[in-house]
């Protein structure tokens, strides 16, 4: 098996779509438990405890997750067992998120070698799968975990929580607007994707305010256009309007790729204004201090923050910022873009559950 670039990506993004129903999961029963026991963490007992309980044992699973998600799909089922016990090693030696990702591709590939190049009789050959694989990679890639490859992504997650952990009101500006850009950038695309596993990560080690701002950024774009679209209802078609009517609500589920096709006309203009709207708006999130600890959900799960109320006002100023901007820059509609109706993809036809549609468009403006 060769390993390129779309090789990579798409062994993490298994891995991260195994993680992502866990995190929500276990991170909503946590927010429940918390507004059910306001105490939880000294609780020993009732309803709140529970539910906080299943959240943490959810939390403590992030790791072996999505290193088994990586390695199967590398090497297929072989590599889930060894894959889990590997996770948990990365969690103890604190290589965090991105020691899990390693460690899934070294189990995956040392699956890969002992398929290749352990042979056994044929009488035994069913041991293969059941107890020598499991053994024999698990024993190997633990070792090399604890040993060798564990210890820079342990020294880097160290240094990377340090210094988010002690930004000071400066640097958390320029931090939240870099985030805050990235989040809507390609809407949903490879940058935001980057963008979404490096807060994710920093959410399992226990930073919540990073994933704040892939909430706003995510959800500045369609709210903005929106925005525009109000005040200079002349510089956008027919189509654009009717696109918007399935941006906006998509963009309250935290579904950025519904403006696509309002974008794919305007792309520059439209890029420029969301980014500075979903800068700015992620810098106030750092310096109000926004948190969330659970990593989808949207408008849905804002209750659950920590200051919702700060990271609702930041998601306005950011929106109306976007709109002001984009009604000022965006050029009249002539009679010629009106008849132009092939605007790359149609809204409406995005199904939401497929990554496909949505990462053909991008690739295609």
């Amino acid at each position: 098996m060769k390993l390129n670039g779309t090789a990579i990506k798409k062994h993490i993004l298994t891995g991260i779509g195994y993680m992502i129903p866990l995190v929500v999961a276990a991170g909503l029963c946590m927010a429940l438990g918390q507004v059910i026991d306001s105490d939880v963490r000294n609780s020993v007992t009732g309803l709140g405890y529970w539910l906080y309980q299943c959240g943490n044992f959810g939390m403590s699973m992030v790791v072996p997750v999505i290193t088994a998600g990586v390695a199967y799909s590398i090497s297929d089922k072989p590599g889930i067992a060894p894959g889990i016990i590997v996770g948990f090693v990365c969690t103890a030696v604190k290589a965090g998120f991105i020691g899990g990702i390693a460690g899934g591709f070294l189990v995956g590939y040392l699956v890969l070698a002992v398929k290749k190049y352990v042979k056994l009789p044929k009488p035994m050959r069913g041991l293969m799968s059941v107890m020598i694989i499991p053994v024999v990679v698990t024993a190997a890639a633990g070792v090399m975990m604890y040993t060798i490859v564990g210890l820079p992504f342990a020294w880097l997650q160290q240094v990377l929580t340090e210094w988010i952990t002690n930004l000071q009101t400066g640097s958390k500006i320029v931090f939240g607007a870099v985030l805050g850009a990235m989040a809507c950038f390609d809407f949903g695309g490879p940058v935001n994707k980057t963008m979404s596993t490096f807060v994710n990560g920093l959410m399992v080690d226990g930073i919540y305010g990073p994933e704040s701002i892939k909430f706003v950024g995510s959800m500045i774009p369609p709210f903005g256009i929106a925005i525009a679209c109000l005040l200079a209802r002349h510089k956008f078609t027919k189509s654009e309007k009717e696109s918007l009517k399935a941006a906006v609500p998509m963009g309250f589920c935290m579904i950025t790729e519904g403006v696509i096709p309002i974008a794919a006309r305007d792309l520059i203009r439209v890029v420029f204004s969301c980014c500075v709207g979903s800068a700015v708006a992620g810098a106030l999130c750092m310096v109000w201090g926004t948190e969330q600890v659970v990593p989808h959900g949207g408008m849905l799960t804002v209750p659950l923050m920590t200051n919702p109320l700060q990271f609702c006002l930041a998601l306005a100023i950011g929106s109306v910022i976007t709109g002001v901007i984009l009604a000022v820059i965006k050029k009249p509609v002539t009679d010629e873009d009106e008849k132009f109706d092939e605007l790359g993809v149609n809204v409406l036809d995005i199904d939401v559950n497929d990554s496909s549609d949505v990462d053909f468009t991008i690739e295609k403006f």
